[in-house]
């Protein structure tokens, strides 16, 4: 199959996928979970480039989250080490196809040279505007409102902004990529039914999209087809189709 991404009249200017079913794609197969975490890196490779191909400026991949910390150091470590063998493998494709990296999340927790790769790669890539590429790591979006509040608070406490001033756009200004627009659509893979406390600000008036598809086998056919469901979907935002 070829999808034809051309004959999509809405293309979803930001998307955001939950990367689910790495580890019973291993384990069906026998394999470590790691393997299934490595396949699942060709998958973001595939997707990045169906994005370029469909128009989409902005995809945005659950990576790993706060809670991910709470697994064995043995499958940490290896996914730290992916992390860095893939942007060393495929920074050369976001340079290709004029992608900008961004991380958002609790970096501070990641070990030294995830970070330094990381932060090569985001400086690397930061001119480019045609299509952005943002990673959720050690991420939890409770922890990102939690970090929003307290910005905020400050700034109450510094006599800087009054309480009557706070509003949803102020909240919407202070978490960690205020600048992206908020995701038209959500993608989970594996069948799972759950947001996982991702961006649960931002995911408010999203469109979901949920596959039983493991995540390593998620690609540019699967990606298109998550686009022809958003295509088939009326957006009204809580108002009255019109039609």
């Amino acid at each position: 199959m070829n999808p034809n991404f051309q004959g999509l009249e809405k293309i979803p200017r930001h998307v955001a996928i939950i990367m689910d079913g790495n580890g019973r794609w291993a384990k069906e197969r026998g394999l470590s979970r790691i393997e299934g975490h490595k396949e699942g890196a060709q998958s973001v490779r595939a997707i990045l480039r169906a994005a370029a191909k469909s128009g989409v400026e902005f995809i945005t991949v659950y990576a790993f989250s706060t809670e991910n910390w709470k697994r064995p150091a043995l499958e940490v470590d290896g996914l730290m080490a992916l992390l860095v063998s893939s942007l060393n493998a495929y920074e050369q494709e976001l340079h290709d196809n004029k992608i900008c990296l961004r991380v958002m999340g609790q970096l501070e927790r990641l070990p030294l040279f995830a970070r330094k790769r990381i932060q090569k790669a985001m400086d690397a890539t930061a001119h480019y505007t045609d299509h952005t590429f943002i990673i959720a790591l050690s991420y939890g979006s409770r922890m990102e409102i939690a970090d929003a509040t307290r910005k905020i608070a400050e700034k109450v406490k510094k006599g800087e902004i009054q309480t009557k001033e706070i509003n949803e756009q102020m909240i919407s200004d202070h978490l960690y990529l205020p600048d992206v627009p908020n995701p038209e659509l959500m993608i989970r893979t594996s069948g799972e039914l759950r947001l996982s406390n991702f961006l649960l600000w931002q995911l408010s008036y999203s469109e979901f999209y949920i596959t039983d598809t493991y995540w390593p086998d998620f690609r540019e056919e699967q990606f298109f087809q998550a686009l022809e469901a958003f295509n088939s979907r009326d957006r009204r935002y809580g108002g009255v189709n019109k039609k």
